[in-house]
């Protein structure tokens, strides 16, 4: 009975990811990305800053795009629920930025597969090193860094909502 059960929630898990789709931002995903991070922040008692850290959704497409970085959106029936960014720091060196899953999705493998899809695309750009930067009240996002290899290091700078930041050879 015990496997059937774990074998239910696998199937239930597994069904989830295949209805979300991982594609390439476009044009006019602004208003979704940014809806998605200022609900993902006020979850953890952060807030959205439109004129500093997050200029960049602004205009995605000059931010991360045109700069060599990428930008992914996970969709679910036309919704966007999930994102990452990869922002080009230098020809060696991507950032991840804006990886943000809402509340009702996580648990279900979609930030695995995220991750899994950030690097794949970090390495096809050429990247060799990815940074990002973090709050430790994103415990479930800091669990999945370190579960992936990043380990913490001290930059020259941080996002005022960012008290620590991590690194990893891809």
């Amino acid at each position: 009975m015990k496997t059937r059960g774990i074998f239910s929630v696998l199937c239930y898990k597994l069904c989830l990811q295949d209805m979300c789709t991982l594609r390439e931002y476009r044009q006019g995903d602004e208003a979704m990305v940014f809806a998605l991070l200022e609900s993902a922040l006020k979850h953890y008692g952060l807030s959205v800053n439109p004129e500093e850290t997050d200029a960049d959704i602004q205009d995605i497409d000059e931010s991360y795009i045109r700069s060599g970085g990428a930008f992914k959106v996970l969709e679910d029936n036309g919704a966007v629920v999930g994102s990452y960014g990869l922002y080009t720091i230098d020809e060696n060196t991507c950032e991840l930025r804006k990886m943000y899953l809402k509340a009702e999705y996580k648990g279900r493998g979609l930030g695995k597969k995220m991750m899994e899809d950030a690097f794949i695309v970090a390495r096809s750009l050429g990247f060799s090193t990815m940074i990002l930067e973090t709050n430790s009240c994103l415990k479930e996002a800091v669990s999945l860094y370190r579960k992936y290899g990043f380990t913490e290091y001290t930059p020259e700078h941080l996002s005022h909502r960012c008290n620590y930041a991590m690194r990893k050879s891809l």
